[in-house]
């Protein structure tokens, strides 16, 4: 049996990953923090966003982790760019920027998580593998606003009811695999469509129900009774 699991074990694949960060103690940092664990496999790290972007999309990466104040163009640009190009990929942000027009353009551009510097080590990496086991990690104060605003948007506004905004029964069915924590290749494989699909399904929802991310989705479809 041993032997076995072993043998399953060296099977597995590393998750690749590259790091996108202009500080070169922090980039070092989360670099060591991956390449200690056999799960990870560090391909690439950068520390300008042209660069990630002329570089990241013929690496076939599981995860990127971008900062968003990089010395060259916004991180929200790369961000936006990579899931034009690689939409599988999930991107984890990872800054000191924690304000609602930043953190909302992010999730608009495609970011999958929002964490603000000073997590420590152990934080990071339990959140790194939530990303990748299909969860959208938030820093606590990021999640807050982001409930903030879902909230205030609830008092504030009626749900449109007509067709517009009628969810069709494979965006219900990619919600639900997406609210059950699937990543978007386990809900494109269960659904029998490419990532690329799932993602594109995913744009359609957020504009349906007035959101930008995997959380606010799921929230404001439970809050409309659209999912369980």
């Amino acid at each position: 049996m041993r032997t076995w699991l072993v043998a399953i074990a060296k099977l597995k694949k590393p998750i690749r990953t590259a790091i996108v960060e202009d500080d070169p103690a922090l980039r070092k940092m989360i670099v060591s923090l991956l390449q200690a664990d056999a799960d990870y496999a560090v391909v690439a790290e950068l520390a300008e966003g042209k660069a990630a972007i002329a570089a990241i999309p013929h690496m076939a990466l599981d995860i990127v982790l971008v900062d968003i104040g990089l010395p060259d163009i916004s991180g929200i640009d790369v961000i936006r760019k990579l899931k034009s190009l690689c939409p599988q990929c999930n991107v984890l942000v990872v800054t000191t920027f924690g304000d609602e027009k930043t953190v909302t353009s992010a999730l608009e551009a495609g970011a999958d998580g929002y964490l603000l510097k000073g997590i420590g080590l152990e934080e990071l990496k339990r959140d790194i593998h939530a990303l990748q086991d299909g969860g959208s990690p938030l820093s606590p104060m990021i999640a807050r606003k982001l409930l903030n605003r879902l909230q205030t948007k609830a008092v504030n506004e009626t749900p449109d009811s007509g067709d517009e905004t009628k969810l069709t029964p494979r965006e219900h069915e990619i919600l639900q695999m997406i609210a059950k924590g699937f990543s978007y290749a386990e809900t494109s494989k269960i659904c029998s469509v490419s990532a690329a699909t799932v993602h594109s399904h995913l744009k359609r929802i957020y504009r349906k129900l007035e959101v930008h991310s995997k959380t606010e989705a799921v929230y404001e479809a439970r809050r409309r009774s659209l999912i369980h």
